[in-house]
């Protein structure tokens, strides 16, 4: 099986354990009371729904815990692998081949450039 269709089935099935644990928090009492909805008669009172409700929401939280992790670790695995000092590189510098690097400040080089003619730019003609 690919890497891709792997993980398509694995986003699928990480849906459907996210809406059904949406649907099962939802379906539980609210016993804090603060919005002043819930906590009424419901369909689903007693005890034992309770206790039913609140181990589906364990299992469904560490089953969207599971899943999460292996799609972090999917996706790791088809990146290829960088180096920091690949990105790094190295500072070119001003000038002509064998003279010193241009220095000064910032808006010294920002005018010498200004100056310089673009690269691939015609050049003017000299007298």
């Amino acid at each position: 099986m690919s890497g891709e269709t792997m993980e398509t089935i694995l986003i699928v099935i990480h849906l459907m354990i996210v809406i059904a644990l949406v649907a099962v928090v939802m379906l539980q009492r609210s016993e804090g009371g603060a919005l002043g909805i819930g906590g009424g008669s419901g369909f689903m009172t007693g005890r034992g729904q309770a206790n039913a409700l609140t181990r589906a929401t364990a299992w469904l939280g560490g089953l969207f815990f599971v899943t999460s992790l292996l799609l972090s670790v999917l996706a790791n695995m088809q990146r290829a692998p960088k180096s920091v000092f690949d990105q790094v590189a190295p500072q070119q510098q001003q000038g002509a081949p064998g003279q010193a690097p241009a220095g000064g400040s910032l808006f010294d080089q920002l005018q010498r450039q200004e100056q310089a003619p673009a690269p691939g730019a015609p050049q003017p003609p000299r007298p």
